[in-house]
């Protein structure tokens, strides 16, 4: 136990929540007699899933149901196994660690509401187990949670909604793109990025352009963006984006929306206006509303893999035109320069971005593709393949980082550590690690 911690009532660790990122819950089409899955990483049928344009909260292709089913099981069974098993105290006094999967196209603010009700359906599951029960919980009743990428912002929304009357004692965030992706506006202008699969598609490009979700994890990094002076300098003004966009938005509701059909231009605008607003919600995020404080918070970062770190936008025959170059993803990380050395990334998420803003840089962990032991041979090979964005979850000394943490246990046998964020002098994790 941390001194930030204060007294435990509860004589067990607390209950874990794992949040996936972006695309890593399936889904599921449960109109259709048994359900048939409509998205996981092998089965991408836009044509179920697309967002229908008159209600967003819907499909185009009506009768339907769409929702979430089961995590991505390859990208964080491992993560919710260690937890299980190495949380617990002994083998017939289990600690709940619970997936929380959810339908990640939509607006940030039902997820998190819907967070919340789990949260709470957690609580309630776990006073019921005996051993909590006798130990105390029902006095000192809160949660644990953990935020892969885009689940890091679902965590910290919901606690800036919340504020004090969240039941939340620590959190734990892997690769978290608190200042945004770059990737993000890839999806939405081409169909392809590192978020969600490689392959162009034009029905991938048209569905990403309605999908609340990729708007509220725009890059907003200092210098990241340079556009041209006559355009705004913001990702989160329209202005700024190529015609091509809206222009497909419009023809996308005049396929499928019912007459009157709703403005393109408009529909555009509110995207972009919920996502910023979400943004300036975190950014205006204190940890002590949450009843929070700095050593119950571990943020991981990642490094040392080529990420795409700038964005810039010209005029083209008088229009924006976002130019995507090979330049734009860097990977300096080791250079003598710590402002260089920070200019790198996961492969998705820049360095930069992935330190909270109600954090300082000196309490964050750092961890690169050497911190797969030699003998997880499959996932090193898998970072080949994705990047050590989609690789963080499965990373066993990340794993044994979490049980440290949440346990309040001390590194009796020496196999966690981590690195500081170039430029930091005095390093403040949350809990004592050995430097790499």
């Amino acid at each position: 136990m941390t001194a930030a911690e204060g007294p435990a009532r509860c004589r067990y660790p607390y209950p874990v929540i794992v949040v996936p990122g972006i695309t890593g819950t399936d889904l599921v089409d449960q109109y259709p007699l048994p359900p048939e899955t409509v998205w996981n990483p092998l089965i991408k049928a836009f044509d179920r899933s697309a967002p229908h344009p008159d209600n967003l909260m819907y499909e185009a292709a009506e009768p339907a149901r769409v929702g979430a089913s089961q995590i991505f099981a390859i990208a964080y069974r491992e993560l919710v196994e260690e937890l299980r098993y190495n949380l617990r105290p002994a083998a017939d006094l289990p600690v709940p660690v619970y997936p929380f999967g959810y339908d990640w196209r939509r607006p940030l603010e039902s997820i998190e509401d819907q967070l919340g009700d789990f949260i709470e359906e957690v609580i309630e599951r776990t006073q019921l187990l005996r051993h909590y029960h006798e130990g105390g919980y029902l006095d000192d009743a809160r949660v644990n949670l953990v935020g892969h990428s885009l689940g890091g912002i679902l965590i910290a929304g919901y606690l800036a909604r919340t504020g004090a009357s969240a039941r939340v004692n620590k959190v734990m965030t892997l690769g978290t793109p608190y200042q945004g992706s770059f990737e993000s506006v890839l999806k939405v202008t081409t169909g392809t990025a590192s978020l969600g699969g490689p392959s162009p598609s034009s029905r991938e490009r048209e569905a990403a352009r309605l999908t609340p979700s990729l708007y509220y994890i725009l890059p907003s990094l200092a210098d990241g963006l340079t556009v041209d002076p006559a355009l705004p300098a913001s990702v989160y003004d329209p202005r700024v984006w190529q015609p091509s966009v809206v222009g497909s938005i419009a023809e996308y509701i005049r396929t499928r929306g019912i007459v009157p059909p709703r403005d393109a231009q408009q529909l555009f605008t509110h995207l972009l206006t919920q996502g910023q607003a979400h943004y300036r919600l975190l950014q205006d995020f204190r940890l002590d509303q949450a009843n929070l404080e700095p050593g119950r918070w571990l943020a991981i970062a990642g490094a040392n893999a080529t990420t795409r770190v700038h964005l810039k936008v010209v005029l083209r025959g008088g229009q924006p035109d976002f130019v995507f170059s090979s330049e734009d993803r860097q990977n300096h990380w080791g250079d003598p320069d710590p402002r260089i050395a920070r200019v790198t990334g996961d492969g998705t998420v820049p360095l930069e971005s992935a330190i909270p803003p109600f954090l300082k840089a000196e309490n964050v962990v750092v961890v690169t593709d050497q911190d797969f032991g030699y003998w997880e041979l499959a996932d090193q090979a898998l970072v080949q393949f994705t990047d050590l964005h989609s690789m963080l979850p499965n990373m066993d000394m990340l794993q044994r980082l979490a049980v440290r943490f949440f346990a309040g246990q001390p590194d009796l046998h020496e196999n966690t550590w981590g690195r500081r964020v170039p430029g930091v002098r005095d390093w403040q994790p949350p809990l004592a690690l050995q430097e790499k």
